[in-house]
């Protein structure tokens, strides 16, 4: 738990000098554990394969041509293999992992590799960040 919190910690950092922009938590039998924490979001993305269910805290830069912001994101990996009874766990499970990740601007529950793309992330950050104002150049 103790680990967890600090991972989290450091993606929360207030400055752009924070190295860690993703954390990631897998389960190991019926814990949540921690699953490593890095720079790469490809790194993230290597481990939601078909036969895993994992979290997934990430930071990204967000913004447009009047400012930049980090946003966070909770994402809910569900491996297309993973068997009916894990699938409907995780619902009550997620509760543990937002009792350490509490500060998130969006949510995601996704089992479709192509929705882990980083734009689609970002694009749907943005939808939810509110005032967009590159629209004006358009």
């Amino acid at each position: 738990m103790v680990a967890a919190q600090n991972m989290v910690h450091t993606l929360l950092g207030t400055d752009n000098s924070t190295k860690a922009r993703r954390a990631a938590f897998k389960y190991e039998g019926h814990m949540i554990v921690p699953a490593g924490q890095g720079t790469d979001y490809e790194e993230f993305k290597s481990q939601c394969t078909d036969d895993v269910r994992l979290f997934g805290f990430v930071r990204i830069t967000t913004g447009d041509a009047m400012s930049k912001r980090a946003k966070f994101t909770l994402i809910t990996w569900i491996g297309e293999n993973v068997s009916g009874l894990q699938r409907a766990k995780i619902s009550t499970d997620k509760t543990l992992v937002k009792d350490i990740v509490q500060n998130f601007a969006k949510e995601f529950m996704i089992s479709d590799p192509r929705e882990l793309e980083e734009d689609y992330i970002r694009t749907e950050l943005k939808k939810a960040g509110g005032a967009n104002y590159d629209a004006q150049g358009e």
